[in-house]
């Protein structure tokens, strides 16, 4: 294909993009809620407007694209990602962020659901495992230098003495999707024909499978691990500065960029261990061990508190793809519209660290953020009650290691 490492680098480009402006607002909760003076349930409607705007578009926006392509599709993504940025470079306010996220979370939803049908169709089918590891990297390091970079601008001496300094991102997020416009008009963008499995599937196909209880069940968790893993993200610099007195712009952001760097650590042991042990077992092990980073993050001191929140993230870091796996191995056909459903299930970004935030400012925050034992508890018995029809192969470890050794010689 022509202008294939272009497109690939393009599709890696988007990719860097959604991760660094999604991961911006953890870090960026204990400013705003310092700069707007807002209670903890205020500042909890911020992530819940962004991922709120994730669950509803999920399955519209797979149909969108199968009808109108992968160059309309973007270029609506980032139009709105552009309206968004602008409304809260212009006007920063609370109101405006609120309505600001929600388009841009709009626009991020839309991205997601082309760019993976898109690198297939560059990449090449037999490619596509390979660059779909590639994008998952540029993800996590996107996630790990957002928080840095967020770190950088706090930290210089102008921005102490300016008020809201932080709106310099959105000014740069717009610049950002106006190029990204331009490249979508040049850019010789091939012709995507979707897998049975990337169809969004009729309103009989959704009916079919909500009348599953399994498949409920499947969206509650991916619903519960979104939950988990945004309000350990979201409510982390804010925790670390309310009970140990750490710096939300210093400490805290060192925090959360170690969180989504040991993320991304942790999914590459992750495809190891989903070789040789059957996912439940591997989700169950994870999920136990995050309980125990999470448990002593809340309850240890600060010496010890930090480094375990992020530790957090390398356990957490498996969940997604084995829920997701399991959720799409346990029923027979209309896969397409079961992945529509279980994206969703994002939605949980926005209904937990809301219900957070609202307990936070009853209890306070240390009790509130015990709402993710309970999560990750469902997500513990999903590894119990889950019967996939398929099995992820497995093999042992010394037969793994012979076929690495016959491919790096090959």
């Amino acid at each position: 294909m022509k202008n294939r490492p272009l497109i690939i680098g393009y599709i890696l480009l988007i990719w860097f993009a959604i991760s660094f402006i999604t991961n911006l607002i953890g870090p960026l909760m204990p400013v705003i809620i310092q700069d707007f003076h807002l209670s903890l349930t205020l500042a909890g409607f911020l992530p819940f407007s962004f991922f709120l705007a994730y669950g509803l578009i999920s399955i519209p926006g797979g149909m969108l694209f199968e009808a109108r392509g992968a160059r309309y599709s973007l270029m609506l993504a980032f139009a709105l990602n552009l309206a968004g940025a602008l409304a809260i470079a212009l006007l920063p306010g609370y109101a405006t962020a609120i309505g600001g996220l929600f388009v841009i979370g709009l626009g991020m939803a839309l991205l997601q659901v082309v760019i993976n049908p898109l690198m297939r169709t560059a990449g090449g089918e037999a490619n596509f495992a390979f660059f779909s590891v590639m994008g998952q990297l540029v993800f996590g390091l996107a996630s790990f230098l957002s928080p840095i970079a967020f770190k950088s601008l706090m930290a210089r001496p102008e921005s102490a003495d300016k008020p809201l300094a932080w709106v310099a991102f959105y000014w740069c997020f717009a610049a950002a999707f106006i190029l990204l416009l331009l490249v979508n008009r040049r850019l010789p963008l091939p012709d995507v024909t979707l897998n049975d499995d990337e169809r969004s599937g009729n309103l009989a196909a959704y009916r079919e499978l909500w009348a599953r209880r399994d498949v409920r069940l499947f969206f509650l968790a991916i619903v519960a691990y979104v939950g988990t893993e945004q309000t350990l993200a979201n409510w982390m610099s804010q925790f670390l500065a309310s009970y140990h007195g750490l710096s939300a712009t210093g400490e805290g952001a060192d925090a959360v960029g170690r969180f989504w760097g040991l993320m991304s650590l942790g999914c590459l042991l992750g495809l190891l261990l989903l070789k040789l042990q059957d996912s439940r077992r591997v989700l169950a092990v994870f999920t136990l061990l995050a309980m125990a980073c999470t448990a002593v993050a809340l309850f240890g001191p600060a010496a010890v508190s930090p480094r375990a929140l992020s530790a957090a993230g390398f356990f957490l870091s498996v969940m997604f793809s084995v829920l997701f796996s399991l959720g799409l191995n346990s029923v027979p056909r209309h896969h397409g519209a079961l992945s529509g459903i279980l994206c969703s299930g994002i939605l949980g970004g926005a209904l937990v660290p809301l219900i957070v935030g609202m307990l936070g400012d009853a209890v306070g925050l240390r009790a509130a953020m015990c709402v993710v034992f309970l999560t990750l508890a469902y997500i513990l018995a999903v590894g119990w009650w889950a019967k996939p029809l398929v099995r992820n192969d497995t093999m042992s470890l010394p037969q793994l290691v012979s076929r690495l050794r016959r491919r790096s010689a090959a």
